[in-house]
């Protein structure tokens, strides 16, 4: 009873000291042994609009997880998350609505359509215009498992919380809600929160509110938390709590981020420094606590750090604490001042933490390397990567995506960017754009005006606009191109010294903007080794003409401190001296980030086994291949076979050209490529490949992993005949070309899986045309059902009565064009002779007729018996020459541990009979490997691209 008065006065005073202010009264019970919380919630929301309200919006962002259809379930399924697919029932979550009533009366509700974590609520009574709703809830919350999102009840039963609990969403003339997408961006009015916990004793109870009281008996405790104009949610519940507090001068720190075993004085330490820092930066924080979890920190980790093994520590342990420590707070501090719509405006908080972390490594740590102490160790300090500053990685990283083509502008909603822009791209691009524009404004400007604009505007909703219309009244230089271009694009920025003429004591110097994205540029002149001008242009739209004056130049470098975030920074130099090259040829061992001031050419040494002719092969490629992706590239790959005693290798020329101001057409390749190997034991074969491919991308939608391609190429095959077997066909036409021509459309996805293409070759001998289409579903009771179908018809045969070397293939195609991945592709009998490559007939038995000289269609499929475990089978026509159709099939069990990459395959029954009970049963699995590393990470890298 007393606990009920104190809450009640104390809710009571918030309302008097807040009026006009939003409010919420939560109490929360919970049932950990069903990871249950019974809630009880009344939430009071003032319309400051002009307009009345009949129907008003919630968030439930915890019933986000009730289903496999929801938004949340559809981009774990784009990104080929497993986990919540084939999660149970209960360990996804949901929540129950049992009530809601506005003046003691039912309301009518329901959850929106296609967006079932949104309520849309019907009031009795209006909320009239600067006037307030209340209404209160009963509900109940069944936590889901921390395994998906990192947040909800973990294996040991604690309880990890974010958007737990329901909450209004922003009217200001519009409504502002969304579903969760896992990005961690709700839009959440500030309120004045009143909080009441009921659990278990032996919990510890951590949350960025002001504890008021905490009462305890045998059976439960309770605990009363209140906060002024919050917007952050989080709770935790745990029973060994390692969460620290750190007073300073400014605010308390909670947290219980990783600290790198740091003594108690250091950690004190650096908190107060960080805590300086942020206060001076951004003002004083409006809150006593400032809350940052570990959670937080690996949602969002410092890139690189993170990826190092504990026994690697290129970096002073106070170091990583300290940036750990300042991004994770940079990023609370920051939302719980602003309050901006993180879906449409996220950019902003992005921005300003990144720039922030940029400013203290400047200010803190200036010698500090990208590699931290690894930059000084021999052999490693050669490498251009590890003598980069540490804030090179932002531009690094941004420009990783934007040599891609597939950066998205800043402005774009947060859940239609690519993972990688969402975690990182996007975050660096924002920082490294204030930066810029730092240096653009001069003197020190934007800090100061960054921070009047962050106490000018806690308490209100800001956006991009309204940042807009501050920064340019503090300024008389044109940032129209930052507002505009730079954040509403993802236009390129490219400038080029083209002329530099001088002219008495001055030098005149034109420069070339050579895309589309008017903006200024940097300008340092050099003599010999000392700058002796930096100066800055006004937007440069085409080009312009800027005079500098000339104190013994010998070198013009445009954005030499690397502020610009240019999409190519190779042009930037121009020479006044008489030099045969503007760059000296630099040979590198190993892969680089690229040196803009060298030609650079990398040797990569090679060890690989390819085939089972060649064995282990040792050799090295040179290639003009940098971290960042460049349009020509080119690979020369000399190798020895230990096996073959042969000299093989492979030569690729290649350049791709992307296409910016078209829907679809996203780059063409253009290339040509040579490669020796051997095919069987003794005899090689020589490829000659030029084509061309045409790739098509949604650019609307990045997302989207449906892709089309339209490849042309000719295939130009020589091979050594074999001297003890010169009647096979073999031997009779060893050399042949192939003009290929397909058309390949594939939409890739956890649930819904679907490919197909068409494929035409013409030859002197023959011409065929086929058409493979595959289908994959996995349905919500995680049952899997794959369906493949093909069919190829010979145009033209005149080898049908020599061979069957072109012919369509049952089980094994001969790959005459050299595609396939096989490791004994003329194999026989013996276990490589039972690699299986889904191709043609896909047949897993070697049935007969094993070849098909005229048509061939098959049907495969298969569908799960428990979990990895499927039942596969096939069916097929073949019609040969002079031969009447005929009809085979098999069936078996397919063990599937990854698929495409690593599979089993035993037949049961087939057109042989029962096939497990026939002698020598071993010598018909068939399996399927992959021993590529490139095709294996492409596993990994899919849910970033």
């Amino acid at each position: 009873m007393k606990i009920k008065k104190l809450f009640v006065s104390v809710f009571f005073a918030g309302f008097v000291l807040g009026f006009s202010q939003n409010k919420m009264d939560i109490r929360a019970n919970f049932n950990v042994e069903k990871s249950q919380i019974q809630i009880s919630q009344l939430i009071t929301y003032y319309n400051n609009t002009a307009d009345t309200l009949q129907t008003v919006y919630l968030n439930d962002w915890n019933h986000s997880f009730a289903t496999k259809k929801t938004p949340l379930a559809k981009r774990f399924a784009e990104e080929f998350k497993t986990e919540f697919h084939f999660a149970k029932n209960n360990d996804r979550g949901y929540s129950v609505v049992t009530s809601v009533t506005q003046n003691n009366e039912q309301v009518s509700f329901t959850r929106i359509k296609n967006m079932i974590d949104v309520l849309q609520v019907n009031l009795t009574e209006p909320a009239l215009p600067n006037s307030a709703y209340t209404i209160r809830l009963n509900y109940i919350v069944q936590v889901p498992k921390d395994k998906f999102t990192r947040y909800g009840v973990t294996e040991n039963g604690d309880f990890n919380l974010r958007y737990w609990y329901i909450t209004p969403a922003v009217y200001n003339g519009n409504w502002h809600y969304s579903s969760n997408k896992d990005l961690d961006d709700m839009f959440v009015p500030q309120a004045n929160i009143n909080l009441e916990i009921t659990c278990p004793p032996h919990f510890n109870i951590e949350t960025e509110l002001d504890r008021v009281s905490l009462t305890k008996t045998n059976s439960q405790q309770v605990a009363v938390f209140t906060g002024k104009n919050r917007v952050n949610s989080k709770l935790f519940l745990k029973k060994n709590n390692d969460f620290r507090e750190i007073e300073t001068d400014y605010f308390t720190l909670v947290s219980n981020v990783d600290d790198e075993n740091l003594s108690t004085l250091n950690k004190v330490l650096v908190t107060d420094n960080i805590a300086k820092f942020l206060t001076d930066k951004l003002g004083p924080y409006p809150h006593k606590r400032l809350l940052i979890s570990d959670i937080d920190y690996r949602k969002s980790p410092i890139y690189g750090l993170n990826l190092l093994p504990n026994f690697i520590r290129p970096f002073p342990d106070h170091f990583q604490y300290e940036l750990k420590i300042l991004k994770t707070g940079l990023r609370n501090y920051l939302e719980n001042v602003l309050q901006l719509n993180p879906r449409t405006d996220q950019w902003l908080i992005d921005g300003l933490q990144i720039y922030y972390l940029m400013a203290y490594v400047d200010a803190f740590y200036p010698d500090m390397k990208l590699a931290g102490t690894l930059s000084n160790f021999w052999g490693l300090k050669s490498f251009h990567a590890t003598q980069l500053d540490f804030n090179a990685q932002y531009s690094f990283l941004y420009l990783h995506m934007a040599r891609q083509h597939i950066d998205q502008p800043l402005l774009m909603e947060k859940d239609s960017l690519l993972k990688f822009n969402e975690n990182i791209a996007n975050k660096y691009k924002a920082g490294i754009g204030l930066k810029y524009v730092d240096a653009y404004l001069e003197n020190d400007s934007l800090p100061k005006h960054l921070k009047t604009f962050l106490e000018r505007h806690q308490n209100q909703i800001v956006t991009t606009s309204s940042f807009e219309r501050f920064l340019k009244s503090k300024t008389h230089k044109d940032l129209n191109w930052f507002f505009g271009d730079y954040l509403e694009t993802n236009k390129y920025m490219d400038f080029k010294i083209t002329k530099a003429i001088r002219k008495e004591d001055s030098i005149h110097v034109t420069i070339k903007n050579r895309r589309n994205m008017p903006a200024p540029i940097s300008l340092f002149a050099f003599n010999n080794q000392s700058l002796t001008t930096k100066i800055w242009t006004e937007t440069i739209t085409d080009s312009a003409t800027v005079v500098i004056p000339d104190m013994e130049t010998t070198r013009l470098v445009l954005n030499y401190d690397y502020i610009v975030p240019e999409y190519n920074v190779r042009n930037n130099t121009k020479l006044l001296t008489k030099k045969l090259f503007n760059k000296p040829l630099q040979v590198r061992l190993l892969k680089d980030i690229e040196d803009p001031a060298y030609n650079q050419v990398f040797l990569m040494p090679i060890v690989e086994f390819n085939n089972i002719y060649d064995g282990i092969v040792l050799g090295a490629k040179a290639y003009n291949k940098s971290v960042l992706r460049k349009p020509f590239y080119y690979k020369i790959a000399p190798q020895y076979g230990l096996k073959s005693n042969a000299l093989t290798g492979s030569v690729s020329l290649n350049y791709r050209q992307y296409f910016n101001n078209t829907a679809h057409l996203f780059h063409i390749d253009y290339g040509i490529g040579a490669s020796y190997a051997s095919y069987a034991e003794n005899l090689f074969v020589t490829k000659y490949t030029p084509g061309v491919q045409l790739s098509f991308r949604n650019k609307s939608n990045l997302r989207s992993n449906k892709r089309q391609y339209l490849n042309f190429r000719y295939v130009d095959i020589n091979r050594d005949t074999n001297p003890t077997t010169p009647t096979t066909t073999r031997d009779i036409q060893p050399d042949y070309g192939v003009f290929n021509m397909r058309y390949r459309q594939i939409d890739k996805n956890l649930v819904n899986f679907s490919a197909w293409f068409v494929d035409t070759q013409f030859s002197e001998k023959f011409g065929k045309i086929a058409l493979n289409y595959e289908f994959r579903k996995l349905t919500e009771t995680n049952r899997q059902y794959n369906l493949r179908f093909f069919t190829g018809v010979f145009l033209y045969n005149k080898t049908y009565q020599d061979s069957n070397y072109f012919s369509f293939a049952l089980d094994r195609p001969t790959d005459y064009l050299f595609d396939y991945n096989y490791y004994g592709r003329s194999e026989s009998t013996g276990l490589f002779s039972q690699q299986l490559i889904i191709a043609e007939g896909g047949f897993k038995s070697k049935l007969q007729p094993g070849f098909a000289n005229q048509w061939l269609s098959a049907l495969n499929g298969s569908t799960t018996i428990w979990k990895y475990i499927l039942a596969y089978g096939d069916l097929g026509m073949i019609k040969n020459h002079d031969n009447s159709i005929q009809v085979l099939y098999d069936t078996g069990i397919r063990v599937s541990l990854l698929e495409d990459y690593f599979e089993l395959y035993f037949p049961v029954y087939s057109n042989l009979g029962w096939e497990v009970s026939q002698p020598q049963y071993a010598e018909k699995i068939r399996f399927i490997v992959t021993l590529d590393f490139n095709t294996l990470f492409g596993l990994f890298t899919r849910r970033w691209y």
